[in-house]
């Protein structure tokens, strides 16, 4: 019992020499923390955020940290039982980087001049998105969920993703060939990998999980299957699409 309360006292006392809120939050701070975070963070979590191996940050609220405190501590300490490691940086570096993951959730305010409710009609019909795409308890899951994708995406975001979306592809959406070593091959979406297995999930939603040592080759396309939306639907269609993703705010 002794030893309990002794762990218990040196954790109470570790929390509490942790500011309560981030002492590191200038333009410079949160410009250095970037390049941190591209260096040691963006291999996992992906350069915007927005997930791949590790979790996604490009949230309005950070589900384990919604403290400054308790963001410090994850990126400090990692988090227990998943691949999030403790962080060697010092203090200063911790704090710029956390400095930036508060900016990865942030979503300017911009006026959309597109119809919703149109763009909602174009979402499930003529765009064919919700074939891929969840809203809600509706959709398909090949591609990320929407539900409150307007929530942490600006407009001009979703726009540039309904043009191009393989500008910029988290790893856990890319698109891979794989050869085994007894001849067979598998091209599909990658949704997850470590150190000794990959699974991936191909065009007729057949979930696939091979041991690595299994492997013969593997190439990454760096492409998504989603296609570019450029002359498939005009340009008012687009403004109402982005209009509607906008709007969805994770409350349906």
């Amino acid at each position: 019992m002794i030893w309990w309360a002794a762990i218990a006292l040196f954790q109470q006392t570790i929390a509490l020499d942790i500011p309560s809120k981030n002492p590191n939050t200038s333009e410079a701070d949160v410009a250095a923390g970037k390049k941190l975070f591209n260096g040691r963070c963006a291999g996992c979590h992906g350069p915007a955020g927005e997930g791949g191996k590790g979790a996604n940050l490009a949230v309005p609220r950070l589900t384990r940290a919604q403290e400054d405190r308790a963001l410090y501590r994850v990126i400090r300490y990692g988090v227990p039982d998943t691949e999030m490691p403790a962080s060697l940086m010092d203090a200063h570096e911790i704090w710029q980087v956390a400095a930036f993951v508060r900016t990865l959730g942030r979503v300017q305010s911009v006026a959309v001049t597109g119809d919703a409710a149109n763009g909602a009609s174009l979402f499930k019909g003529k765009g064919g998105c919700i074939g891929c795409h969840t809203v809600g308890l509706e959709g398909g899951r090949s591609g990320p969920a929407l539900s409150g994708v307007g929530a942490r995406r600006g407009a001009q975001h979703l726009r540039a993703k309904l043009l191009d979306p393989s500008a910029s592809v988290p790893e856990n959406f890319r698109m891979v060939h794989i050869t085994t070593r007894d001849g067979k091959t598998i091209r599909g979406q990658q949704l997850n990998e470590d150190t000794f297995s990959i699974q991936l999930r191909d065009g007729a939603d057949r979930f696939h999980s091979l041991w690595r040592e299994d492997i013969a080759a593997i190439t990454s396309e760096r492409k998504t299957p989603m296609p570019s939306y450029k002359g498939r639907l005009s340009d008012s269609e687009i403004d109402d699409v982005v209009a509607y993703m906008a709007s969805l705010r994770g409350d349906q």
